[in-house]
């Protein structure tokens, strides 16, 4: 099936690099541009090797990658958030790190929506196109997220999800020093009438969940802990984190009223699919918040 997407695809300039030299310094003796311009098409993500966006000025090149500059503008510049960071774009797809306080999409009126501010954005730079949600965080949990551009695609990611997405990590700081370097937490989940999700070791009419932990650092009370999710239940990572006597920070719901970071202490970092239409690898992983690391210091 076709997309129904107008918007034309980025055009390039082609190099082949023939020897090895850190990206901003192979720029400036390939590109007849500025520094200052050429860390700006940096920054605005117009730069690829083999394929896969770069933006680190210090990226080092080797003998036969490619390297393509982007002719145009970025339009993501035309997105102005503070909720809402536009990591990958291409015809088919948008990869976001939310902040934050958004919600993934509109709940009841007027609700700040990681949705509306795409479609905003996409009105203004001129695209034929909505943003159709594929996966959902929660209002209090920053990250990685993808939206489809078109029915088609969205329905492609949603219906092979499991088979798309190779690589989905999470990152949190927990309550207390956790005892084991890593582990799993397997069970039911299912909600109450109170839509409270709650677990249980035997099936429960629930979903099973699978969830992989590894502990990162640690101190006498807190530990900044990776979380590798099998299955993608709801409230998963935040009740398993329970389970194991060890809630994330500033979590309501679950949690134990420990809140050093004054926010929900959950933000998914690591997010690895297949392309749904060209089958490429694309690997994305943000920063682990700041508000985090500086427990750990």
């Amino acid at each position: 099936m076709k997309t129904n997407i107008r918007n034309q695809e980025i055009k390039y300039d082609h190099f082949k690099v023939t020897q090895e030299q850190p990206l901003l310094e192979w720029m400036i003796s390939n590109i007849g541009k500025s520094r200052n311009k050429l860390k700006d098409i940096l920054k605005g993500r117009g730069v690829t090797v083999d394929k896969k966006v770069v933006t680190q000025f210090d990226f080092m090149l080797k003998p036969g990658m490619t390297v393509r500059i982007s002719k145009s503008k970025d339009k993501g510049q035309l997105l102005k958030s503070r909720y809402v960071k536009i990591v990958y774009e291409d015809q088919y797809l948008v990869v976001v790190e939310k902040n934050v306080g958004i919600l993934s999409m509109a709940a009841g009126h007027s609700t700040l929506n990681v949705k509306s501010v795409l479609d905003d954005y996409f009105r203004k730079s001129r695209q034929k196109c909505n943003a159709h949600v594929v996966h959902r965080l929660d209002r209090d949990t920053s990250g990685l997220m993808i939206y489809a551009k078109d029915f088609s695609v969205e329905q492609i990611l949603e219906h092979e999800w499991h088979d798309i997405v190779y690589d989905r990590r999470y990152v949190a700081v927990v309550s207390g020093e956790m005892e084991d370097d890593e582990g799993t937490v397997a069970n039911w989940l299912k909600d109450n009438k109170a839509y409270f999700t709650y677990s249980s070791p035997v099936d429960n009419g629930g979903k099973y969940a699978v969830t992989h932990f590894h502990t990162l650092d640690r101190t006498t009370e807190h530990s900044l802990v990776e979380y590798r999710l099998e299955t993608g239940r709801k409230n998963q990572i935040r009740v398993h984190s329970a389970d194991i006597g060890h809630p994330v920070c500033g979590d309501v719901k679950y949690g134990n009223g420990d809140n050093p970071a004054g926010r929900l202490c959950l933000h998914a970092y690591v997010l690895c699919f297949y392309h749904p239409i060209t089958h490429e690898r694309m690997e994305f992983r943000s920063n682990i918040p700041m508000v985090f690391r500086q427990l750990f210091k």
